[in-house]
């Protein structure tokens, strides 16, 4: 078997937020096995004649690993074509690992994610100076658990910038768990379809945006973006800080003759 399988993350919708190198990989690439509406179509334009694509929506994880097997056995190149980026909530450690069971060579490329394409689509940085330089990645307890000690109440208690995935279905029980946490109402960001033609965002607090998420009719497909950083006085950073020394520039002051 001398081609490996490629798991590419896509990027959080638009088709030129893929990386070079797994745009390049999908160019040559014989089955691309993707993750349903959550994928751009339009990845498939740089796709070359008689490439094979398989739906993941639709498909169990044998069905995945039967499909990788076989065009392996075939001497094809395989993409499995992820959202965002994989390594966060992409359930590609069991892909991987039974390809390693099954001796199959595999790479992970990396992709932007859904809570940075967010960030980007409200036009905030998570870390700024005096407010908050630690982000959060998680999500409520649904159907799909978390440990007792990740319960969102218990993390937002820690008061730093949070971004949460396959919440917004739950908003009400989101905004409960937020405020008993945070104990303080704090703003809020929703943004369905980070980077989409068909983008949409609201911005609030806990207070209203519960109410302000349905009435835009946002139900899937969004990030909860919490923090003091979408909307609060922040320090200036040192990092271009005139009168701040690093390895690459002096200081001004350390300039001066007087």
């Amino acid at each position: 078997m001398k081609n490996k399988v490629y798991f590419i993350g896509a990027g959080p919708g638009d088709p030129d937020l893929i990386t070079v190198k797994g745009r390049k990989i999908i160019e040559n690439a014989d089955v691309i096995i993707y993750a349903g509406s959550l994928v751009s179509k339009e990845h498939f334009n740089y796709c070359k004649d008689g490439v094979e694509l398989y739906n993941s929506a639709s498909m169990t994880l044998d069905q995945v690993i039967d499909v990788i097997k076989k065009a392996c056995r075939e001497d094809k190149k395989v993409v499995r074509l992820h959202t965002g980026d994989p390594s966060i909530y992409g359930a590609i450690k069991e892909q991987m690992d039974r390809l390693s069971e099954a001796e199959i060579d595999y790479e992970v490329v990396p992709g932007v994610s859904s809570f940075t394409a967010a960030a980007a689509s409200i036009k905030r940085e998570f870390t700024l100076p005096g407010v908050s330089q630690t982000v959060i990645l998680t999500r409520i307890a649904g159907r799909t658990p978390v440990p007792e000690n990740e319960d969102l109440e218990k993390l937002a208690s820690i008061g730093c910038s949070m971004a949460l995935f396959l919440s917004v279905g739950m908003i009400d029980k989101v905004v409960e768990k937020l405020r008993r946490g945070y104990k303080r109402n704090v703003p809020v960001a929703v943004i369905q379809r980070a980077s989409w033609k068909d983008e949409k965002y609201v911005l609030g607090t806990l207070d209203d945006i519960a109410e302000k998420v349905k009435e835009a009719n946002i139900t899937k497909t969004a990030q909860i973006l919490v923090g003091d950083f979408i909307n609060s006085n922040y320090e200036e950073s040192f990092l271009y800080n005139k009168n701040f020394s690093h390895g690459y520039r002096k200081a001004e002051n350390e300039n001066s003759t007087d």
